[in-house]
This record gives structure tokens, sequence and C-alpha cells, in this order.
């Protein structure tokens, strides 16, 4: 684990995969919430990297932080946000063939597994879930749409997005749902958030 100084206020902590970024964020947030962090603003979790901003001390945190041993991350206890979702994408074949399955596996197999937002960014709302085995990790299209409706549901290497808003993007797309993933008159805005755990359930 690698802490960095990040101007006057934030430490940004590198560690060596998203699932000890998903494991590190998950226990800055329990610190916090439990009263043993120093005061922060922002705990942001990215691929691999985690930034605390907003500290009055970032120095001190630092040498804390430096040798520490992150405990593995635990599966949050509040219920899944589940996506009903038509496995109807235009790249749902492709998707198959890269697997060795056919389309209706593809479905099952997405559909059966739980996943958890590793991090947001790319578009308000877009979340980056972890879940699916290594081995199903598939490229981006060679050539991006320059226009992705919203809902879309797409894989791009290890993780699963829902496109939030109609964006250009080169993810692979299996599906769509109709759930809002950003909406600025609710509270939260964002449907998904780091840590939350994400279901997609498969409609005619």
């Amino acid at each position: 684990m690698r802490v960095l100084p990040v101007g006057r206020r934030a430490l940004l902590v590198e560690v060596e995969s998203t699932g000890r970024a998903q494991a590190l964020h998950a226990e800055l947030v329990r610190l916090r919430e439990a009263g043993e962090l120093p005061e922060v603003e922002e705990i942001v979790p990215a691929a691999v990297t985690v930034l605390l901003d907003g500290l009055e001390d970032p120095r001190a945190l630092a040498e804390r932080l430096r040798g520490w041993d992150v405990p593995a991350a635990v599966p949050a206890g509040s219920a899944a946000v589940v996506l009903p979702v038509r496995y109807d994408g235009p790249d749902l074949a492709e998707v198959a063939a890269l697997w060795g399955v056919d389309e209706e596996e593809v479905a099952a197999v997405h559909s059966r597994t739980e996943f958890r937002v590793a991090f947001c960014g790319f578009a308000p709302g877009f979340g980056y879930l972890t879940g699916l085995p290594e081995e199903l990790g598939v490229p981006r299209r060679a050539v991006p749409r320059t226009a992705v409706p919203p809902g879309s549901v797409g894989l791009a290497g290890p993780y699963t997005g829902v496109y939030p808003r109609t964006s250009p993007g080169g993810w692979q797309l299996i599906g769509r749902t109709d759930a809002v993933l950003w909406d600025v008159s609710r509270e939260p805005a964002a449907l998904l958030a780091p840590g939350t755990r994400v279901r997609f359930e498969a409609v005619p």
C-alpha cells in the first residue's frame, strides 16, 4: 500500500487490486462511522486507489495508514438493489461467443451473479460493478458507439455497468433496464453508490 499526499488536505492511497481498494474503502467508511477516523470530508474509491479529502492533518493519517493491514471486505448488510433487465443487447451474441456459450446462458450467468459497486465515475450515476469471474472479462468494442441509450447494461474488462443517460461508449451491450440510475429530484440522486450490492433480474 502506498500513501501519497494530494495538495494540502488530501491523501491518495494506492493498493494492488480493485478488491483491495473495495476493502480499504469499506474499512475507512466503517472507521469514520465509528468515530475512529480523523475528520474527513470525502472518501472516494477508484479502481486501485482511495482518495481521502478534507483532512486537517494528512501527514498524521498517512503515518497511520502506512503498513496498515486492511481486513477483507465484509458484504454489506443492506438489501441488494435489483435491476430488471431485458437481455437483448446488440452485443449479446458477441459476448456469448467470447464466453463460449449461447445467449441464454449469458443472461443466466449474469442474472444469477451478485455484484457490488466498486466505484463510480464516467458519468453521474454510473457504477463500476464487480462480481463476474475473471475469465468472463470481455474487451471493449474496437469502435465505440457515439450514442448509447440510457439503461443499457454493458460489460468491459472485469466490470458490468449501466449507462445512466445517453452518452458515447465502448462497452459490450448485453441488455437494458428501465431503472433510473440518476435523478436529481431523488435523495440520493444516484441509485448506486460504492459498496452497494446489485442483482440483475431477467425479464421478458
